[in-house]
This record gives structure tokens, sequence and C-alpha cells, in this order.
């Protein structure tokens, strides 16, 4: 983007003007468009063997006339072939596929064969309710439904230039926007299921329609609100839940849960369903920067530090507990039990990019890098074909088994859901990973992620090429190389220093940088010229993290981190039972290159083994102090546990 027309704040660099070309993420990328991409078509389509039925294009093709049935699956169903055309879209931006598009052009000509005249666009409700549309917004997820059908269209439309599924989800706005508002004669209400107040924002982009942004704005500032909306549609339903049928409820609406407790400006802790909260924050990040809302932007603000401070696993994951896959309350970060959805660090990282454009703070890159780096590529198997929806801390396949209230921690990963929100989540992130990597302003161009790419851009009016090399995340050795940069003129390159690094070095051709230290980056200004080198060395020496001691389930607890990388002990390795070893205070963490998966940096170092006492080993409770036998211990990246023979796994492990 030209001086003229460059943006005060920072905005991601458009998907095509980035080629990811890292030896580590490439696999990834490559893995999304050429197994996951088609594998999930297949199960989109009911087509995979032994795996749980997605009936998702069964219930477009009743919808549209094309097949007789009845609806099957979950309420939001639609919602799993939305965000697979959203991967789809991101992936045609960087990688056109006549074959893919083909396929994908004929899945929107079915979406928009079942749209009805006026807009609306549900297969639940058009299959057999559509009398009962709008009659329960808390429960049946209309507008995130919504939501995820415009995210798809924007990114198609980025993607392919073609408007035939932009034009389906314009229509479907506009029906909302005529049906929900402040105004005489509208629904002063707002969905159960926060999504579509962000996929609004990015319609609003692709549009300029500001009646969008203006939408999105009224489902943000009525949440919450006296008098309660969801309080109201209740009782109008006889206090009968979707989930419930037929069930008169004696309980209130747990307001909280839905983040409708209060005004969300009032919000002072995260609460509630984890996804959905986080899909929120990110949209009030949002509209804060679009409308110079301070206030929104304080509260984003107390809520990430809650958040990121008292309710966040060390692997980036959020939500902490199974029952209604939600936030608890500060410190309470179960591990053998914790939820940890795939999409809330999805979500997770929605959020931190949107205050990066708020505000450039190496805390929100860090987060981010987390989650990326561990959860998310932890929800997919190497194979591309197996998903975890839950990530827990802590695995012990028998419990999972026999505990009914572990029966959501899985020891390996499942073929598809019926409710499959995850798996295509993680498509569509990693099919979009450019737009994460980098981001610019009239100030500066910013490095967020050291991943290995190459992108042009304008700078000051300066048609610039940059080449990054990144050896992360096995050697901490990164090299930005400016490949082209015409004409004259200083302009920014800023470089986040993560947090989890001791020590940085930044050199440019050679010689130790000049530069500007700024909330975590490292801002290098100059008359950038083809030919310059920059070099960021980092330090990769692994670490021990310790939790803070209100933290009660890793209290006394050690968990290892090298680079962005959290590391776990698995069975494989170690044997079971993992809860009996213990790391010593003073043993010696190293660094050993394994040939697995083409080359893995492991962590070993001489451990301890609890064994039985010698005098009543078979005693459950003894008075004998148990044996202690020497072990070496081996840790590996979280992100790749699981895939090897199914055991116990555990990221925490006692220091003695």
């Amino acid at each position: 983007m030209s001086t003229k027309n460059a943006p005060t704040h920072p905005q991601p660099l458009d998907l095509k003007s980035v080629r990811i070309t890292d030896s580590y993420w490439s696999n990834h990328v490559d893995l999304i468009k050429h197994t996951v991409i088609p594998y999930q078509w297949e199960a989109l389509n009911d087509r995979v063997p032994d795996a749980e039925p997605s009936h998702a294009i069964r219930n477009f093709r009743i919808a549209a006339g094309l097949e007789e049935g009845s609806f099957a699956g979950f309420v939001f169903q639609d919602t799993d072939l939305y965000k697979w055309l959203e991967a789809v879209g991101y992936s045609l931006a960087q990688s056109p596929d006549s074959d893919l598009e083909k396929v994908a052009d004929e899945a929107i000509e079915l979406i928009g064969a079942a749209q009805q005249e006026d807009g609306y666009l549900n297969t639940y409700f058009t299959i057999d309710k559509l009398d009962q549309r709008w009659t329960n917004l808390m429960d049946c997820h209309e507008m995130y439904t919504a939501g995820h059908l415009i995210e798809a269209a924007v990114a198609y439309f980025y993607g392919t230039g073609k408007t035939e599924l932009l034009d389906i989800a314009r229509k479907i706005a506009d029906h909302i926007d005529d049906r929900f508002g402040p105004e005489e004669g509208k629904i002063r209400g707002y969905d159960g299921h926060q999504e579509i107040e962000l996929a609004l924002v990015k319609l609003y982009h692709a549009t300029g329609e500001v009646r969008y942004l203006n939408l999105a704005g009224f489902l943000i500032d009525e949440r919450g609100k006296e008098p309660n909306f969801f309080e109201e549609e209740f009782e109008r339903r006889g206090r009968i839940s979707h989930w419930a049928p037929g069930v008169v409820q004696k309980g209130p609406v747990n307001l909280a849960y839905h983040q409708a407790h209060k005004p969300v400006r009032e919000h002072e802790v995260a609460t509630g369903h984890a996804v959905r909260a986080v899909y929120m924050y990110t949209a009030m990040a949002d509209l804060a920067l679009l409308k110079g809302d301070n206030a929104l932007l304080e509260a984003c603000r107390r809520l990430w530090d809650n958040i990121v401070q008292k309710q966040m696993y060390v692997t980036g994951s959020i939500g902490s507990t199974h029952h209604g896959e939600a936030f608890t309350f500060d410190y309470d970060l179960p591990n053998d039990t914790n939820y940890s959805e795939t999409c809330a660090s999805i979500g997770l990282i929605f959020f931190a990019q949107r205050l990066l454009q708020n505000e450039v703070k190496g805390e929100y890159a860090d987060v981010m890098e987390r989650a990326l780096y561990n959860t998310v590529t932890a929800g997919i198997a190497g194979d591309g074909k197996h998903y975890f929806y839950v990530n827990p801390m802590e695995v012990w396949p028998a419990a999972s088994e026999g505990n009914p209230g572990k029966r959501h921690i899985k020891p390996v990963r499942q073929k598809w859901y019926g409710c499959a929100c995850c798996p295509p989540n993680v498509s569509r992130l990693l099919s979009s990973l450019g737009h994460y990597i980098y981001s610019a302003s009239d100030e500066a161009l910013f490095v967020h992620l050291y991943i290995g790419s190459q992108i042009s851009h304008e700078a000051a009016g300066r048609s610039v090429q940059l080449d990054m090399e990144s050896r992360l995340p096995w050697e901490g050795k990164v090299r930005l190389n400016v490949q082209e940069a015409d004409g004259a003129g200083d302009f920014t390159i800023a470089l986040r220093l993560p947090g989890w690094s001791a020590a940085s070095a930044i050199r440019v051709n050679g010689q130790p940088a000049q530069y500007e230290l700024r909330d975590g980056y490292a801002y290098i200004r100059r008359d950038w010229q083809a030919g310059d080198v920059v070099e960021l060395e980092l330090d990769m020496q692994p670490r021990r993290i310790y939790a803070h001691p209100n933290l009660r389930a890793s209290s006394g607890k050690v968990a290892l981190q090298r680079g962005p990388l959290v590391y776990c002990l698995e069975e494989t390795d170690n044997g079971a039972t993992l809860a009996s070893l213990s790391l010593p205070a003073d043993a010696e963490l190293q660094v050993v290159m394994d040939e697995w998966r083409g080359g893995v940096a492991v962590i070993e170092a001489d451990g301890l083994r609890t064994g039985t006492p010698a005098e009543a080993p078979n005693d459950l409770y003894s008075t004998s102090r148990p044996q202690l036998e020497q072990q070496r211990l081996r840790a590996v990246p979280y992100t790749l546990w699981g895939n090897r023979e199914p055991g116990e796994m555990t990221v925490w492990i006692r220091e003695s």
C-alpha cells in the first residue's frame, strides 16, 4: 500500500502476497491442501468408513428439494460445510486448483438452492421448522451459522474473485439486518453463540457497506442489557430449552455462560463457553479499532489479561471444564479433565491478531504463537485424517474409558465427530496462515511469527520483496533477505523478540543492528536496499516452566519448553506410570535430534521413578517409604503427541 492510503494501524497482508516456504510449516499447509480438504469433503458427504456421519451435504440437498428426508445432526450442522469452503477459499488464493474450485462451486450452487426467497438460510429450520425460525436465538445458533457462511463467502471471494457465495451471504445478512436492531418493530436480540459479529466486520471490509459494521456493533452493544433478551425469550418459550424438548426448566437462564450477564464493556473476567467468548472478544477488538471505541478496547485488555494471566494453559489452550466447554474461575486449570477445545485456541489466535491491529505488543503475538505451535497443530494427526476435539494436559487411557468424568479425554484422535466444528476450523486457520505472519501500517512492516515465507509489499511508496528464512522451531536462526526495494526512502521493519528467548541478537549486513525496542518489538528504520540481510538469533535453551502458586493442579510440578514448543512425556518413551516420574531440580536438560518425522528435537534428562515399597509392595497404603529408581526421561513436542502407540501422556511432571 502506498503511504498516502496506508493505514495508521497495522493490517494483515493480502494472502496472495505471502508465499509460505517454511520447512516446518509448509508440511502443514501442504497437508491441508492435498489431504485434509479432500478428506473433509468426503466426510461432509458421509463417505468416510467407520466415522461418525456428518449429514451436512445431505441436509442441504433435502433443504434444496433435491432429496427427501429429515434433518440430521446438530442444529448448527451447516457450519461444517461453511468452514470447509472458507478453507478452500484461502487455499485457492495461494494455489489455484480448477478441480477443487469446481467442487466448491457445485457446493455453493447447492447452498444457493437451499436459500429462501427472503434470504433466510439454515437447513435445520428450512427442512422441518421454518415457522420457528428466530424464536430461540439462545440455543439454536442461527446467527452463528450465518456468520460462518459470511466468513466462507468473503474468503472465497478474495480467493477466486467469484461473487456467487458472497451474494448469498449478503442476502442473509440483509435478512438479519431487516429483522434485528434498535429500531421500532425490530427484534432487540442477539445469538447465543457469538460469531456473526466478527463475520459482519469482514463483510463490511469486503463490500464497504457500513450497515454491516453497524449491525455488528448493535449485536455487541445490545448483549447483556436490561431487560435481558435471553430471559424474555426464555419465558416466551415457556421456559423450554432446545436441548431438553418438552421439559419445563426450573432454574433461570445462565446468562454468564452466554456472556450476557451484563453489557460487554463491564466484563471483568472471561466467563462461560470459551469459544463463544473469544469469538465475541475478537469482534469487540475489531469494533474498537474501526470505531475508535476506547471503552471497548479497555474491556478487551481486561479480558485478555484475565485469560492469559489466570485462565490459560501453558500450551495456549483455554476452557478448563467439559461442562459447557467453558471457563470456570481464576487459576482453576485441572490437567486431567480440562477441555481445551481446539476451536477455543483458534479463537484466541483471532483475538490476539485483532489486538495486534489495535496496538502492537509482543505479548499478543507470543500467545498467538503459543496456541498455534502447540494446541492448534496438536488437534490434527500427521496423516491429516484424525482429529482431537479436546486437548488435555494429561491422559490416562484407563481413566478415559472407565471414569465418566473423563470420557471426553481421548488417547487417540478420531476420524470425525458428529459435532465436527474443530477439524474444518483447523483447516481454515492453517490455510490462512499467511494472514498471521506479518502486518503492515504506514509506520512499519511487522514480523509477528517467524515462519519462512516470501512477500511482496509496498512500503513508503516503494515496492519491496522480502524472503524470510527460518529454522524454527528446531533452531533459533532467522534470516530476512531484502530481494527488491525500488526507489529510495526510509521505512521500518519491526521484529518481535519472543518472550521465550532469554537473549536475542540482531544483525544487519553482519553488523549489530541499531534499533528501538518498544513493547517487545525491535524497530529498525533505514533506507533498505536490495541485498540487505537481517539476521535474528534466538535463545533455544530448553526451559523449565513453573505455575503460579495459586494454580493448584500444577503445584510442585514443572513443564518443559524449548523455543515456541511446549513438551510432554509419553508412555511410549517413558513407560507407565507417568505419575510416578519426577525430574530432579538440578537435572541437566539435553536436546537430542531424533529422526522421527524427519527430524525432531527431543529433550532428555536423568530422572527418577517412584517404585513400590519393598516391605509392602501390594498394599494400597503403607507406612513404608517407596523406592526410588533412576530413569532416563524423554520429552517430545506436545504438538506431536498421540502419533505413535496409544498410551499415557503428561505435560507437567513432579520436580524433586
